[in-house]
């Protein structure tokens, strides 16, 4: 799905720090006077109304309506901030139930977008009201993702750190983006290779599963 805005997408596993991102990162960009907004997470919303997770035949609906939100915003302002995107719900959907049928158009819709930065597992897992399914899901959910995205060659950049840390290292991620310093203009324009993922353990291991696959 086409989109006019900049979308920056921000993929994890459970408790990551997506959402504490989204939101430091729509408030510095906008502090430094862009036209930004920040895309929540369909799916928290869907499991405070429902009191549940959702189930097998719910997911393509909810990825749907993230890609639907996302383009709405993306419709409105200049630079969007999405808390997650359907591939997220596609690979849940994958992982959990088995299903592999929404990682086709979700994949598609991702490659329509800016950037994907990749939250990594260096943060402490929380519990949570209803989405969090524990440290071993977590790490199982972050593989199956860097597996999709470096299979689907989707460009992406793992995000580490602590705190402000973590904040300054997406900001230099989407600054770049932003104002890219490179002589061939002839190839996609909001792309960032990060210069450091060759040392993100998580990587190197999807990297792995890839090349056994």
């Amino acid at each position: 799905m086409a989109v006019a805005g900049v979308v920056l997408v921000l993929l994890g596993a459970e408790s990551t720090g997506k959402t504490w991102l989204a939101d430091g990162l729509c408030h510095a960009l906008a502090a430094e006077g862009h036209d930004a907004v920040q895309v929540p997470e369909y799916l928290r919303e869907f499991c405070d109304w429902h009191g549940r997770t959702p189930m097998a035949g719910e997911q393509a609906a909810i990825g749907q309506e993230q890609t639907r939100r996302i383009a709405q915003a993306a419709g409105k302002h200049a630079i969007v901030i999405a808390d997650t995107s359907a591939l997220m719900t596609a690979v849940y959907s994958e992982s959990l139930f088995g299903d592999p049928g929404l990682l086709a158009p979700a994949i598609s819709t991702q490659s329509s977008y800016a950037a994907t930065l990749l939250t990594a597992l260096d943060l402490p897992w929380v519990a949570d009201t209803h989405q969090r399914d524990g440290p071993g899901v977590r790490a199982q959910i972050d593989a199956r993702l860097r597996v999709t995205l470096i299979g689907a060659a989707l460009p992406f950049s793992v995000i580490h750190g602590q705190g402000e840390a973590r904040l300054a290292a997406a900001l230099a991620a989407v600054r770049s983006m932003l104002h890219p310093a490179r002589a061939d203009e002839s190839g996609p324009r909001w792309r960032w290779k990060c210069a450091t993922c060759d040392g993100d353990p998580g990587l190197r291991m999807a990297q792995g599963l890839v090349a056994a696959a």
